[in-house]
Order: structure tokens, then sequence, then C-alpha cells
């Protein structure tokens, strides 16, 4: 047991050392002295030896904390190559190292679990230090801003100007909502900040939540709830009317035939039919607005949208031509497709080229184009351009509100039920204008799946 334990190398050092000793000293006794010489030099080796031998251990500890300072736990320490007294030791290491690099590994799969979960968040998450300088960022977060990439947060300054001054204003735990014009699209963010520190310094973590089409659905169900009280209130009170006009109107038919006053009687008569044209106007006006508030929900098929588009042009070619208004029509690719609701569709084009066709009456070239393509992300978009008026600035946040119109026939409700029906399709519409220079209306819909087993039609 003690052999065994003992180390056979250090042994045999130090054997050759008593050895050298013993050997020097002898020969020195008997006057040597070249022999006592070599002694003396070959000691000196065999110390040196020994002090290196002694100190390995040291200089494997010192290898290890220094691996361990730049996080290298990739060395391996053989154990069954050292002396026995330092095999213990290696193996240490080894288990040190083996459990670390587990930790690290373990580290890096949840870390690509972290970022895998916010790669399919639709929010846009961005953390910065106290100098601006972007730590991580999420694709939503590019996607929704359209930035390639984000160093520091100080850059939305000059590209996003209104953004960057919410930032500065974002207080943790109060989101405030951003409205933007990001590309061709306008769009609403929902910002919350939070704050935190890691190491010892301070960060900030975004969240950006695009609610435009959620702030759409509300403002839709509120002006649909308005409706629908407002008819119902309508109707109740018209109804009655129109039911008393007509009884007086055989009263007065009965009083006629009893030689009453006919002057008197004739304008009673008047006055009924008046009340009673009028009833009925309000009548039909409340079932339209109870129309736009109970709109059905859309029977989608495929739609070819240059058929779609040559519909529409044929169906206004006769009275847009009668204006003197040239009408092109562009659409690429020529088989671009659709899954939406046809007759909804051509209810929203056909309201939005005859407001151009509104638009362009003082125009001295009046021109209209449809042009429909699919963006980088295969969203359908549907354009409706003119070269009219315009649309003042001050009420281009308005146009889309039920009742709302610039026109002295207007109804303001074109616009509202076309922007309902793009919601239906879980699209949307915007709208581009510069006073006196002219308005681009864009119906954008979501990614269409490919068709299987369907041709491509031709055109002429």
């Amino acid at each position: 047991m003690i052999f065994n334990s003992l180390d056979v190398r250090l042994l045999g050092r130090l054997v050759l050392l008593v050895a050298a000793l013993a050997g020097g000293g002898y020969v020195t006794l008997h006057h040597a002295y070249g022999l006592a010489f070599g002694a003396l030099v070959l000691l000196l080796i065999l110390v040196l030896d020994l002090a290196r031998y002694l100190t390995r251990g040291q200089q494997a500890l010192s290898d290890f904390t220094l691996a361990l300072k730049y996080r290298d736990f990739s060395r391996q320490y053989p154990a069954q190559s050292v002396p026995a007294s330092l095999r213990p030791l290696h193996a240490a290491f080894n288990q040190v190292n083996a459990t670390f690099r587990e930790l690290r590994a373990e580290q890096e799969g949840q870390f690509q679990y972290l970022q895998t979960i916010l790669a399919l968040l639709d929010t846009g998450i961005v953390s910065y230090d106290a100098a601006g300088t972007v730590a991580w960022v999420n694709e939503a977060f590019k996607q929704t801003l359209h930035l390639p990439y984000l160093k520091n947060i100080k850059a939305l300054q000059s590209r996003q100007p209104v953004l960057y001054e919410a930032i500065c204003r974002a207080l943790p735990g109060q989101p405030v909502v951003v409205k933007l014009t990001v590309g061709p699209q306008t769009v609403q963010l929902l910002v919350s900040a939070t704050q935190f520190k890691l190491r010892g310094e301070a960060f900030t973590l975004l969240a950006f939540k695009n609610v435009s089409q959620a702030l759409a659905d509300t403002e839709t169900a509120a002006w649909q709830q308005l409706l629908r009280v407002m008819t119902h209130e309508i109707m109740n009170s018209v109804a009655p009317i129109t039911s008393l006009a007509d009884s007086l109107g055989r009263h007065v038919q009965r009083a006629r035939q009893q030689e009453a006053s006919a002057e008197l009687l004739d304008d009673l008569v008047t006055g009924i039919r008046i009340i009673q044209q009028r009833s009925e106007g309000l009548l039909r006006f409340a079932q339209v607005y109870r129309d736009f508030s109970t709109l059905a929900s859309p029977q989608r098929t495929t739609l070819y949208v240059q058929e779609l588009l040559q519909a529409i042009w044929q169906l206004l070619a006769e009275q847009l031509a009668a204006q003197g208004i040239e009408v092109t029509l562009s659409v690429r690719p020529a088989h671009l497709s659709l899954h939406a609701d046809g007759h909804l569709l051509e209810q929203v084009l056909i309201n939005l080229v005859l407001n151009a066709a509104q638009a362009v009456t003082q125009t001295p070239n009046p021109r209209i184009s449809l042009r429909a393509w699919p963006d980088e992300q295969e969203r359908v978009v549907i354009e409706v351009k003119d070269n009219g008026s315009g649309i003042p600035a001050d009420v281009l946040d308005s146009i889309f509100i039920p009742f709302f119109t610039t026109r002295p026939n207007g109804s303001g409700i074109g616009l509202s039920l076309a922007k309902q029906i793009m919601q239906l399709h879980q699209g949307s519409i915007q709208v581009h204008s510069v006073e006196g220079t002219g308005s681009a209306f864009q119906l954008w819909f979501p990614p269409q799946l490919p068709s299987r087993g369907m041709g491509i039609p031709s055109f002429p």
C-alpha cells in the first residue's frame, strides 16, 4: 500500500540525489577533485530537475487558473502520463472543465430557446445601455420599422424622430401610443419601457407592439355600436310618424268628401305628403347605416386581380370617358391572385374610383391609374391613384370616420365601409395625398397562400 502511494519517479530522483551526494563526498575525501567537480555538476542538475518536478503541480494550477480567466474550458489534463501525486489534481481539473462545459452548453441552449421564442413574437424588443448602444434587438422590431440593423438607439433620431422623442419620454410602467409613417403605411405603436441592471450596468428594455389593427377594430366596434343605437332610435321614431301620416291622409280624404274647405284640405294633404316622404327617406337612411353596422363576413374565393380591375374599368368606362378621364390599368405579375370576397372588393374599388373621378373634375388632364403588385413580404397591394385636387392635410386623418365628408352631398359612409371591408379581410387601407397634386389609396392584403391546381387566365 505504501509502495503504491509512493511516487516512483520522485523516489528515483531522491535516490540519485543521495547517491550523487555520497559519491561527491567520497571522491572529495580521496582528493579526486575532477570527479568531485563532476559529481557537483550532476548534483546541481539533479536538484534543478527535482525542483522542476516538484513545481509541476503549481504550473498546472497556474495554467488552469489562467484558462478559467479566459473562460477556456476545452483543455484536457492527462491523468495517466503524470506522476501519481498529480493525478488527483488533473482529474479535478478535468472534472471542473467538464462541469463548466455542461453549464455553458445549458446556458447556450437556454439562450437559443429564448431567442427562438422572441423571434416568434410579433412584438418588437430592443435593449440598450446608458450610452444608447444596442445590446440586443429582435427581428420583429427591425421588420416593424424597416431597419436592417440598429447599433445605437440614437440612430432613430434621424430615421424616426417622433418615435425617438417618445422613447426619451417613456417612463417604466407608463406605455404610450405613437403614430408613425413606415414606408408606405401608417402604423400605431404601443411603446413600453422598463429598466434593469446587469453586472452593475444599467439597461433599458423597450417593447414595441403594432396596435394599428387592434385600435382600428376597437374604433369600428364603437362606431357599429353607435350606429345600432342610432338606427334603433330613428326607426322607432320614424315608423309611428309614417303610420300617423297615412292615417291622417285617409281622414283628410273622408273630410273632403264631406265638402270641407278645399284649400285647407289641400294644405293638409300637401303637408302630410311631405311628412310621409321625409319619413320614408329617414327609414331608407337608417336602413343604409344599419347595413353598414351589420356587414356580413366575406365569402372568400380565389380572384385574379387583373380580372377584378378590368371588371371595374368596364363597369365605369362609359361614365369616365364622358368626363374625359384617362384610365390606365397595370397588374404585375399578370397572374396575381387574391383569396377574398369579390363582391365586397368591387364595392370598395367602385367607391374609390368614383371618389377619384370626383377629385379630378377640375384637373386639366384628368388621369386615374389602377395598379396591383405583390410586395417583398408577398402581400398584395391594389392602388387607385389620381392627379386631382388632393386631400387637405388637416382632414386626412378623419376621412375614414363614419359620417365625415367634405362634399356637400356626401354621406361620409363610403370610405368607412371600405375600411371595414378591408378589416374583414385582415387587411388595411392606406392613403397618401398631397393637396394640389393628387391622392393614392392603397388596399393592403395579407400574404396569400399559393393556389394549387389552378390555371392562369389569359387577358387580351
